[in-house]
C-alpha cells in the first residue's frame, strides 16, 4: 500500500492531557478501532507563541502557552510512542507548530507531516517541511484558495502532497463540511485529496471517501468526557470502529468496479425469479394465440416474458392446457 492511500487518522491531539500513559493507551485502542495512522501535535510553546498570545475561548482555565508546556512530551518520549505505534501496527504522525518541532520530529524519525490549518501561511514551517522531501498532508481549514497556492507551489516541487478539505469549527454543522471543495481541490492541484473531518458522526467522512478522498481524519478519545478542547467532538473507540469499517467497505467499492453487463452469476438466480410466458387458459390445436391467451409467471426457465410480441399469432401444434409454460415447439 502506499503510504499515503487509504489512510483512516486518529487524532488524539492533546487528549492525552499529557499524560504519556493515557498516549501510549490511546495508541493501543485506536489501533483496535481500525485506524492505520495515530496523530499527535508537537507544540513547542516558547518556539511557536508569546505567553501574551490570546488563548481560545475554550481554554477558561489555564492559559494556551501554559497548557502546551503542560501536556508536552520529552523527545525520548516521543520515540517511545512513535515505537509504540509501530508496534501496535500504526504509523506514527504527529503535526509540527515551530520550525523546532519539524527538527524534534526528524530526530524522532516520522514517515509524513501533517500541516495543521493555523500554519497553512507559515512559510517557513513549509520550506523546512518541504526539505524533507516526505509526503505531506495539507489541510485547508482557514485558508481561501490564494493561501493554498502558495502553500502548495513550495510543497509540490518536493513532496508528494494530499490536499485536505477541512473546516475550522468545532463541531462542524453539515451545511458547512464542503463536500463540493474536494473536487475542487482535485481539479486545482492535480494532487489527492482528504478530509480532515470535525462533524459528529460518520457521514461527512464516508461521503469523502465516496468523492474521492484517500485520507480521512477523525479525532479519537477514550471519552467525551475527558479534559480539553478535543475530546467533546471526539469518537470514542466503539464508535470509531464503526467508521473505519464504513470507511475501508466504501474504499473496496471505489477499487472493485462492477461490469453491469457480467451477469452470468446471476443465471440460477433469474430462472428463479423471472417470468415465463404461459398459457392463462386450456387452448386447442390450431389455435392462433392473442395477448389474452397468455399469463406471466416463475419460472423463469421458458420463454420470457419480455418476448410475449414474439408468440402473438402463433398457431398451437397441439392442444394445451391451463398454465402451460409454453415453449418453441409448441408453435407451427
Amino acid at each position: 500500500m502506499n503510504i499515503i492511500d487509504n489512510l483512516i487518522i486518529a487524532e488524539f491531539g492533546s487528549v492525552h492531557d499529557g499524560s504519556f500513559g493515557n498516549a501510549c493507551k490511546l495508541i493501543e485502542a485506536a489501533a483496535a478501532a481500525g485506524a492505520n495512522v495515530v496523530k499527535f501535535q508537537t507544540h513547542i510553546p516558547e518556539a511557536e507563541s508569546l505567553e501574551s498570545a490570546p488563548s481560545p475561548k475554550y481554554f477558561n482555565s489555564e492559559s494556551r502557552f501554559d497548557y502546551f508546556k503542560r501536556t508536552g512530551f520529552t523527545e525520548t518520549q516521543w520515540k517511545e510512542l512513535k515505537d509504540k505505534s509501530l508496534s501496535c501496527g500504526v504509523k506514527f504522525l504527529s503535526s509540527p507548530f515551530s520550525i523546532e518541532a519539524v527538527d524534534l520530529l526528524e530526530r524522532v524519525g516520522v514517515d509524513l507531516y501533517k500541516i495543521p490549518s493555523g500554519e497553512v501561511t507559515n512559510t517557513p514551517l513549509l520550506e523546512r517541511i518541504s526539505l524533507t522531501g516526505k509526503p505531506v498532508l495539507l489541510s485547508s481549514g482557514m485558508s481561501d484558495f490564494s493561501e493554498l497556492d502558495a502553500a502548495v507551489s513550495i510543497l509540490e516541487r518536493k513532496n508528494h502532497l494530499v490536499v485536505m478539505q477541512c473546516t475550522s469549527e468545532y463541531p462542524c454543522p453539515p451545511k458547512k463540511v464542503g463536500l463540493n471543495v474536494i473536487k475542487e481541490l482535485a481539479d486545482r492541484y492535480g494532487h489527492a485529496t482528504g478530509f480532515s473531518d470535525h462533524t459528529l458522526g460518520c457521514a461527512a467522512s464516508f461521503a469523502a471517501a465516496a468523492l474521492g478522498a484517500i485520507v480521512v481524519e477523525k479525532h479519537f478519545t477514550f471519552s467525551k468526557l475527558m479534559y480539553g478542547s478535543d475530546a467533546a467532538h471526539s469518537m470514542e473507540p466503539e464508535e470509531f470502529a464503526v467508521f473505519t469499517k464504513g470507511l475501508r467497505d466504501i474504499w473496496q467499492m471505489l477499487d472493485s468496479p462492477v461490469d453491469k453487463n457480467d451477469i452470468e452469476s446471476f443465471a440460477e438466480m433469474k430462472k428463479i425469479f423471472q417470468k415465463s410466458i404461459v398459457t392463462a387458459k386450456s387452448l386447442s390445436k390450431n389455435h392462433l394465440l392473442s395477448i389474452e391467451d397468455l399469463a406471466f409467471k416463475k419460472p423463469g426457465d421458458g420463454i420470457p416474458a419480455s418476448d410475449w410480441p414474439s408468440v402473438i399469432g402463433r398457431k398451437l401444434s397441439r392442444q394445451v392446457g391451463l398454465n402451460h409454460k409454453l415453449t418453441r415447439e409448441d408453435f407451427i
